[in-house]
């Protein structure tokens, strides 16, 4: 079982998502749209988070990623297929210490829309972000032994920002 690592977030974390990105879009070549840093490594008023990058991944067609899987393989990545939500493209790094996590997504998908927004919401909202660091902390020190106890503790507290971001996107369109 992985255990649930936190820390303290850090300027590195940007540079290895630049430095993935410039792989994956190697790789995707005229498949892909755009790339994006997401996640709570991508926000550094969060304080914590576990060190592994989140990266979104936007293309033209989904159900063309699996030509991929062979040289994503290659680079270390396991591919996971749907992994649970549908329409996406789930891709692991790192085995049982993961560096990181790809979702890929077609072009107008609803999720690339609320990943970006998420962020964008705690980007601009440090105090709620500084929270969230905080529960990852307090979540990661009673479960350090167990990743899905770490995750549902933060569940609650993700349901109330998910609302928080939808009214604040709402706001922010007129």
């Amino acid at each position: 079982m992985r255990k649930t690592n936190i820390q303290t977030w850090t300027e590195g974390w940007q540079e290895a998502y630049n430095r993935e990105a410039e792989i994956l879009l190697k790789i995707f070549k005229d498949e892909w749209v755009d790339v994006y840093h997401i996640g709570s490594t991508s926000i550094p008023s969060i304080g914590y988070a576990k060190p592994i990058i989140d990266i979104l991944l936007v293309v033209k067609n989904v159900e063309k990623v699996e030509d991929f899987n062979d040289n994503m393989v290659l680079m270390g990545y396991k591919p996971r297929g749907e992994n649970g939500i549908m329409y996406r493209r789930y891709f692991t790094k790192g085995n049982s210490n993961r560096t990181h996590h790809l979702h890929i997504y077609q072009i107008g998908h609803e999720n690339v829309k609320r990943h970006l927004d998420f962020k964008a919401y705690l980007t601009a909202h440090p105090l709620d972000a500084q929270k969230y660091g905080e529960l990852k902390m307090k979540l990661a020190a009673q479960f350090p032994d167990n990743t899905y106890d770490y995750q549902e503790g933060k569940e609650a507290f993700i349901k109330q920002l998910i609302k928080k971001v939808e009214k604040w996107t709402t706001s922010q369109q007129f």
